[in-house]
């Protein structure tokens, strides 16, 4: 049998790879963004609890409303705008089926799409799969910066959707107040949509803030804006994130969401529910990973990479120009097979390859993972 492919141009994403080779060649992966501790004890206890408990049957298609009640509330806490938890709250298997969901009930034949690149990779086949047509937006190492003139210059009537990722997957910048009074500028009066990718919004560091664009009206009434627990509770596998939207953007949402995974597993939904009536339990984690980036930073000085600003995730971009002049890919996979560390080559994130000789590393790690990476990265 033989069907004509809607994405022939994509294949195993790189994240994958990467993976694949440092379990072939028993290296330290530090390329693929997930843990390798443990999350909290008393978050399993409670997972354990209801699903022993008989919270083992479907959940409401939009998610359990007590969670969908204290998302509410952290919002309200965090960044002083109030979401109807009935209405503009949804639940989802994960980030990306959010970010999957705010695409296809947007997105047809010919619309046009703007990301910034480096970007997810997610997002560019998610758009062509519904036939939409992506306007990259190019930012350089190492500053990353946006250049709202070369955005605006893309803007048109065609212009459906502008996708943002901050803080940001792989450079680990965020947005300043420039960036929001720009966008907001360049999409007053027209009938744009902004999907917020917040995945690592509790993750920033060095004294910065999260500029949510739930918090300023004008764009808050066009965003989908989506988060994840994996991300906030060292919890990667267990697939849960939600979606915050207006009310008349939330209704075509979940019209899609109802047919991909109609709800999510309901006792890690319970779990989470009563995790998060701690504040703590989200407040004290951009502490937490300030301690791991500073350490790995710090480790890091004593090899020959150059550490690019990180003021958000859980990524340390490095580059590697007084090592190599070979490309990214290459570099990276002979850190794999000769010296038995992984990381991300950075020119995957652009469609076009786009090679600064920058590499991504992940610093969710133990103190001991982390030491004995950099024990080996000072050799290179």
């Amino acid at each position: 049998m033989h069907i004509q492919s809607k994405l022939p141009d994509v294949g195993t994403t790189i994240f994958t790879v990467m993976s694949q080779l440092a379990v072939q060649h028993q290296a330290i992966n530090l390329s693929q963004g997930f843990p390798d501790y443990e999350c909290s004890p008393e978050l399993i206890r409670l997972v354990d609890h209801y699903m022993r408990s008989g919270y083992n049957q479907y959940a409401p298609m939009a998610g359990l409303l007590s969670l969908r009640e204290r998302i509410a509330e952290k919002q309200e806490k965090l960044h002083h705008v109030i979401y109807n938890p009935d209405t503009e709250i949804t639940i989802t298997a994960g980030g990306t089926q959010a970010l999957f969901a705010s695409i296809a009930c947007v997105i047809r034949p010919d619309d046009e799409v703007i990301i910034f690149e480096p970007a997810y990779d997610a997002y560019g086949p998610t758009v062509t799969l519904f036939g939409g047509r992506i306007r990259s937006v190019e930012l350089s190492a190492p500053n990353y910066s946006i250049d709202w003139v070369e955005v605006g210059k893309l803007i048109n009537d065609k212009t459906r959707m502008i996708i943002l990722n901050y803080p940001n997957n792989p450079t680990g910048r965020t947005l300043d107040e420039h960036d929001i009074k720009c966008l907001i500028n360049l999409t007053r009066g027209t009938n744009i949509l902004i999907l917020s990718d917040e995945v690592y919004e509790h993750l920033i560091y060095d004294g910065k803030q999260h500029l949510s664009l739930s918090r300023y009206p004008e764009l808050r009434e066009r965003s989908f804006i989506t988060a994840s627990f994996g991300k906030l509770l060292h919890a990667t596998g267990w697939k849960v994130g939600y979606c915050l939207a207006p009310e008349g953007l939330m209704k075509e949402f979940r019209k899609i969401h109802q047919f991909e995974v109609f709800s999510v597993n309901s006792f890690v939904q319970y779990a989470i529910s009563d995790f998060l009536k701690n504040d703590r339990n989200y407040l004290e984690i951009s502490e937490f990973f300030q301690v791991k980036k500073d350490f790995f930073g710090t480790l890091m000085k004593e090899t020959r990479f150059d550490l690019l600003t990180c003021n958000g995730s859980y990524f340390q971009s490095v580059q590697y120009s007084r090592i190599s002049d070979e490309k990214d890919t290459d570099i990276a996979i002979r850190l794999i097979k000769e010296f038995g560390v992984a990381g991300i080559p950075v020119s995957a994130f652009y469609s076009k390859g786009t090679d600064d000789h920058v590499l991504r590393f992940c610093f969710a790690k133990k103190k001991e993972t982390l030491e004995k990476a950099v024990e080996i990265l000072i050799k290179v």
